[in-house]
C-alpha cells in the first residue's frame, strides 16, 4: 500500500488542475490541506487494523489515503460524480477502499456494515459539508446503524452547540439529541487556512462516542424528542407555551403546566434551562397524562 501523498497544498492543487476540477458550492466542498489536522483526526478516531471506517465526503481522497493506512477497510461515500475519476486515481494502490457514488442519506448503512463487517460497530470519519451536518449526524444515530464513534469536522458553531449544557446560548435541540446518543469530545479547533478553498468560518473536529445505552431512561423516546424540539422552536417563549404551540404535540396549557409543576419548576421556566435528565422526567409526566386521557375516553 502506498504512503499518503495528499494533505498539503501543492499536491492538492496538482490533482485539481490535472482534472480541471471546479468546486461545487451546492456540495459545500472545502478540502483539508493540513497533514497535522489529518493526523489528529486519525488519532482521535482511534482507528485500528480491525476497523471498518465509513468516510462521508472523501473529496479528492486526502483523508481516505490516511484512513486506508490505519484501518482494515474504508468505505467512502461521495455525492459528487465529478470526483469519482479523481478518487479512482488518488486511491489507486489502496486495495482496502471502496468508493460509493451516492448521497449518504440514501445509503442503507446498517446493510453496508452487515456486508462489509458482519454488522459489527463501525467508525465514521467525515469532513462534513456545513449545510447538511445535523441531518447526517442525526440519521446515523436514529437509523440504528451499528456505530462505535463518529469523528467529524464541523463548523465551530455546531461543535459548540453539540457539547454545551443548559443555560448557554448555544444549548438547544441538537445539544440534547446528540448527548442522548453519544458522549461528545472536542478534538481540535481548525482555522480556515487549513482548507481549500478557505471557508468564511472556523471549524472544529468533534468526536462522538456512542453510548451502549442512553444516559437517561424514558417511557417514550419519540415523545422525548418531540418535547425537546417543541421546547426550542420558540426560544423566547416559556416552556409551557412552547409545548402548547407545537404542531407535534396535543397537550392543553393546563396539562403542560401540570407536568412542569410535577418537575418542580414554575410556570415561567424556559426550555433552555432544563437538563437531559429533566427532559426525560417531563416526558414521562406527559406520557402519564396521555395514558390517563386515553383511559378516561375508554370509560
Amino acid at each position: 500500500m502506498r504512503e499518503p501523498t495528499l494533505g498539503n497544498p501543492q499536491n492538492t492543487i496538482a490533482v485539481l488542475q490535472k482534472y480541471n476540477f471546479v468546486f461545487q458550492k451546492k456540495f459545500g466542498q472545502n478540502f483539508l490541506i493540513d497533514t497535522h489536522v489529518l493526523d489528529k483526526i486519525i488519532r482521535s478516531a482511534q482507528i485500528g487494523k480491525e476497523d471498518l471506517v465509513l468516510e462521508i465526503g472523501p473529496g479528492i481522497g486526502t483523508m481516505t489515503q490516511h484512513l486506508a493506512c490505519a484501518a482494515r477497510r474504508v468505505v467512502a461515500v461521495e455525492i459528487d460524480r465529478g470526483l469519482i475519476p479523481i478518487l479512482e486515481d488518488t486511491l489507486e494502490g489502496y486495495d482496502n477502499v471502496r468508493v460509493i457514488n451516492d448521497d449518504v442519506l440514501k445509503v442503507d448503512i446498517a446493510k453496508l456494515a452487515e456486508e462489509e463487517d458482519q454488522g459489527r460497530p463501525i467508525k465514521v470519519v467525515a469532513n462534513l459539508p456545513y449545510y447538511i451536518t445535523t441531518p447526517i449526524i442525526m440519521a446515523l444515530f436514529e437509523q440504528n446503524v451499528p456505530l462505535s464513534s463518529i469523528t467529524v469536522m464541523v463548523q465551530k458553531e455546531v461543535a459548540d452547540r453539540i457539547q454545551t449544557g443548559p443555560g448557554s446560548k448555544d444549548y438547544g435541540a441538537l445539544s440534547l439529541a446528540v448527548q442522548y446518543y453519544a458522549r461528545p469530545y472536542l478534538v481540535a479547533n481548525v482555522p480556515p487556512n487549513c482548507f481549500m478553498p478557505r471557508p468564511k468560518v472556523g471549524s472544529a473536529v468533534i468526536r462522538l462516542e456512542r453510548y451502549e445505552t442512553p444516559p437517561v431512561e424514558t417511557a417514550d423516546e419519540k415523545l422525548l424528542f418531540q418535547v425537546i424540539r417543541a421546547s426550542f422552536n420558540q426560544r423566547r417563549k416559556t416552556l409551557a407555551n412552547g409545548l402548547k404551540n407545537s404542531a407535534e404535540l396535543d397537550f392543553t396549557k393546563e396539562e403542560t403546566e401540570e407536568a412542569i409543576a410535577k418537575l418542580g419548576k414554575g410556570p415561567a421556566v424556559r426550555g433552555e434551562t432544563l437538563s437531559l435528565v429533566e427532559f426525560a422526567e417531563l416526558t414521562d409526566y406527559l406520557s402519564e397524562i396521555k395514558k390517563k386521557r386515553k383511559n378516561s375516553r375508554k370509560e
